[in-house]
């Protein structure tokens, strides 16, 4: 009998894919929910950073230190993540 599922898919239990899809949704909400989470710290810890350079008379945002996060970013994530890390920085310092 030939088949062209993969061999961890049962044929005869139509409901074990859509079981398995709702499970590995519930993992990516758990994920997004972490990543928010994540972000949120972040968000707060970038204003608090731009609040010390300021208050001790420094410019408000490090352009070196921008340039090395969305080099880190993009190296771990392609030119998306150099996206994403654009779109971190701005969140924590707001646009230039």
């Amino acid at each position: 009998m030939s088949s062209t599922l993969s061999p961890s898919v049962p044929t005869d239990s139509p409901a074990e894919p859509a079981e398995r899809i709702d499970a590995l949704r519930a993992e990516i909400d758990a994920c997004d929910a972490q990543i928010i989470e994540l972000v949120q710290r972040r968000l707060a810890v970038s204003r608090e950073i731009g609040e010390l350079r300021t208050a001790s008379g420094g410019m408000r945002l490090s352009l070196s230190r921008e340039q090395r996060v969305l080099a880190r970013f993009r190296t771990a994530l392609g030119p998306d993540g150099a996206a994403l890390g654009m779109m971190l920085l701005r969140q924590g310092r707001g646009r230039l």
